[in-house]
């Protein structure tokens, strides 16, 4: 399964939710879509429409704010659903647990990536604690995914 969105707060108080799309296919949450809970169960979108860097959407059979509130939480998509990658384009999956690599160094692991406004993040988990990299072209020089590593070619002071 691969992570769609994020199901938010409630939206007034007839069942609607907020969603934040992982996905950059906003197809995944138009009506008559189906995505995965946590739990195994599905739901079923009967209405969405954008609101700023989000959706408000309605699930079907979700009528009541309390009802909407116990949705918090990951919806997925199964992999199969998922359109095909570029070649500079990895699932967050497949990265987390990869040796980062500074010079032939490893300085660290892949903890997760952080979906930012400008760019993604990579969280790297080093001896002195998290730090976040861009992951930008300029920064990640080189993703090995069968090899499990990340090469970064950080600025001085980013990773201090």
């Amino acid at each position: 399964m691969l992570l769609a969105g994020q199901v938010g707060k409630p939206h007034g108080i007839s069942g609607e939710v907020y969603v934040v799309p992982i996905s950059d296919d906003a197809r995944r949450f138009e009506p008559g879509a189906t995505l995965w809970r946590d739990d195994g169960g599905t739901l079923v979108v009967e209405s969405s429409h954008d609101h700023a860097d989000r959706f408000l959407v309605k699930f079907e059979g979700v009528t009541t704010r309390d009802e909407a509130e116990a949705l918090r939480g990951p919806l997925y998509i199964p992999a199969s659903e998922a359109r095909a990658l570029e070649d500079d384009e990895y699932w967050p999956h497949d990265l987390e647990g990869c040796a980062v690599v500074v010079d032939g160094n490893t300085i660290g692991t892949v903890a997760q990536i952080v979906v930012g406004a400008a760019q993604d993040l990579i969280e790297v988990t080093t001896e002195r604690g998290p730090r976040l990299v861009p992951f930008v072209k300029e920064i990640v020089v080189e993703v090995d995914v069968d090899a499990r590593r990340v090469t970064i070619d950080p600025p001085e002071g980013l990773l201090d």
